[in-house]
């Protein structure tokens, strides 16, 4: 058996091997707070000896954190960024590229229903015209946006945002 990790069994440990640093990295995630610590192949008798000792903590560290209960998440609602170029967050101009190889220019909209999971619809400029489009977009942005939030992100919304 090599020293090197395989993802699977040495999820949470990483090498490091830099200028005087030599050792296996054990990382471990609960409420927003990181649990880490080095095993250094010095002190630890070795490379080999080093990466038991550090699947032996993080073994215990995954144990502990298991039994750590995990505090919700509020969702955030973001309705303003600078990257954004249409005005509209979750809108974006963009071209597709269809099966048969062909590129279509459209406004892509996306939204998130529940966390972890993302959906997205597009609406076709050549279809609809640019200025249609790009309305039918965010119609159904906020369309999405009220299903999940309800009314007051709307008013959030029309305050930050232009109108059509």
């Amino acid at each position: 058996m090599g020293s090197e990790p395989s993802s699977a069994r040495e999820k949470g440990i990483s090498r490091i091997d830099a200028n005087s640093t030599h050792g296996w990295f054990v990382r471990g995630y609960r409420n927003g707070k990181t649990f880490s610590r080095l095993f250094s192949d010095r002190k630890c008798g070795g490379r080999e000896a080093a990466l038991e000792a550090a699947r032996a903590f993080r073994d215990r560290l995954h144990d502990e954190l298991e039994q750590t209960p995990r505090e919700p998440r509020a969702r955030r609602v973001v309705y303003r960024d600078s990257r954004n170029s249409t005005g509209v967050l979750g809108v974006c101009r963009t071209t597709k590229k269809g099966a048969k190889g062909r590129l279509s220019d459209c406004y892509s909209v996306s939204w998130r229903p529940e966390p972890g999971v993302q959906r997205c619809t597009s609406f076709s400029i050549r279809k609809y015209g640019e200025k249609k489009a790009f309305q039918l977009a965010v119609a159904h942005r906020r369309k999405m946006l009220k299903q999940i939030y309800g009314q007051k992100i709307l008013r959030l919304m029309r305050e930050d945002q232009p109108s059509l």
